[in-house]
């Protein structure tokens, strides 16, 4: 009988997804078709606008929904079904964990999240984020507490990072800090990162691909080799938030206006259990 090999996850995992289509409970479309590679130790920007299917992708990829069978492999696993270790996933619900609103230490929060155990990542995440230890949660900005919920959040050595959204509150030193260590941390250790945001200021030469994302649908991705996206373009911005702007007029002429019904977004968030049946599914149902 032959053997079957265990993938190895102590190395920086690859992200395929092929034909991946997802049905939210209501049978409404989440995604449609979506196919990319990812290589290990990459940096992906993903890129689309408002209900653009990015949330249910990344949900998806982090093991949160159930995905149709063989259309997710991490380095070979299916991250819902299978042992899949170091997913690191900083999303929407995570933010809005009304623990950190409350009279608490930053001291207490850290250690609660393994901070006596990783000494030197939680020194070097509250020196990049510029964090004060004496800090009480509730007589903080925002921004400062989304500074130590990514402290947080980043402790523990993770594999795969899964960035949805979550550095709107920084201001622009600590964001920028934030992002070198993230790269240093793909630099140097076996991890890969897919950063979902709209804010694309000094990004330029933070990304190794881009995925961008409308309708639920993939329509381009690739290493940046692939895009023009060197200096700056004629209104004054990068050429890479001139790229993203061009795909995203595009896409607002080819969706048209909203029609004031729930987006996908707010779908991938808050419906309750799987939430999603594979394209094969809802063809059995229909059938029936």
């Amino acid at each position: 009988m032959a053997s079957t090999s265990t993938p190895d996850q102590s190395v920086a995992p690859s992200i395929h997804v092929k034909d991946l289509t997802y049905t939210f409970a209501d049978r409404s479309l989440g995604l449609t078709k979506v196919s990319l590679s990812l290589p290990p130790r990459s940096r992906t920007l993903l890129i689309g606008a408002n209900g653009a299917g990015k949330t249910t992708l990344l949900r998806l990829l982090s093991g949160k929904r159930l995905a149709p069978s063989g259309t997710i492999s991490i380095s070979g696993l299916d991250p819902f079904k299978d042992g899949l270790e170091g997913v690191t996933y900083l999303g929407l619900e995570w933010v809005l964990n009304p623990i950190v609103r409350t009279d608490i230490g930053v001291k207490e929060l850290l250690k609660s999240v393994g901070g006596d155990h990783y000494p030197d990542r939680k020194d070097e995440l509250v020196q990049v984020l510029d964090i004060d230890l004496d800090w009480r949660m509730h007589a903080v900005s925002d921004g400062e507490r989304r500074r130590v919920q990514l402290a947080m959040g980043l402790i523990r050595p993770w594999r795969i990072l899964l960035l949805d959204e979550i550095t709107v509150d920084l201001d622009l030193l600590s964001r920028s800090n934030f992002l070198a260590f993230l790269k240093k941390e793909t630099e140097e250790r076996q991890c890969t990162i897919v950063y979902a945001t709209h804010i694309l200021d000094n990004l330029a030469g933070w990304p190794s691909h881009l995925v961008h994302m409308s309708l639920g649908k993939v329509k381009e991705w690739g290493p940046m080799e692939g895009f023009e996206i060197e200096g700056k373009g004629s209104s004054g911005n990068s050429k890479l938030g001139e790229l993203v702007l061009g795909w995203l007029k595009e896409d607002l002429e080819e969706r048209g206006p909203r029609n004031g019904a729930v987006g996908s977004e707010g779908k991938a968030y808050f419906n309750p259990g799987l939430g999603g049946y594979g394209a094969e599914d809802i063809t059995k149902m229909e059938d029936k």
